[in-house]
């Protein structure tokens, strides 16, 4: 069989189709890792920490002997407390916020310190049972905190 000689054209658009190709395969992204600090004997910590995982984080949980030292260190107000505090992609994520929630989060990149649902809300994330209830996600700061949105389990309400 000859051998045939490929034009320089060809050959240069050859190769930059394959280079288009290359580009517009969709790049693996990495898992955004959670730091999530938690009390060593609260489940509900733990179902919140698998949800995460189920959404594609790359989840680390640390047993905390003072939870409250984590919480004051991150910079936790008092009033948002819950049972356990994550950090998540340079935000403070405070108890049983919804994945969707965080999602929302690290794509708008709002400037505050972080995102939280105080207290265990009945059916949010790692809550979740028979009854659910509306409650209220508030982005806060050093400054005070400013609602973020009304939710009912893990989804807007």
């Amino acid at each position: 069989m000859p051998h045939r000689a490929i034009s320089r054209r060809k050959a240069l658009c050859l190769g930059a189709s394959a280079a288009a190709l290359l580009f517009a395969l969709p790049a693996r992204a990495e898992a955004i890792k959670a730091v999530v600090h938690k009390s060593a004997t609260c489940g509900c910590c733990g179902l919140w920490g698998a949800r995460l995982r189920q959404e594609g984080y790359a989840v680390e949980e640390i047993d905390e002997p003072d939870l409250d030292a984590v919480k004051t260190r991150l910079g936790v107000p008092d009033q948002l407390a819950s049972c356990h505090t994550a950090e998540i992609d340079g935000y403070i994520v405070e108890g049983h916020v919804p994945p969707q929630a965080i999602a929302r989060l690290l794509k708008e990149r709002p400037k505050a310190i972080g995102l939280a649902a105080p207290g265990m809300p009945m059916g949010s994330p790692g809550m979740e049972g028979a009854r659910e209830e509306v409650y209220i996600l508030y982005l806060f700061d050093a400054s005070g905190a400013r609602e973020y949105g009304k939710w009912r389990g893990d989804k807007p309400a």
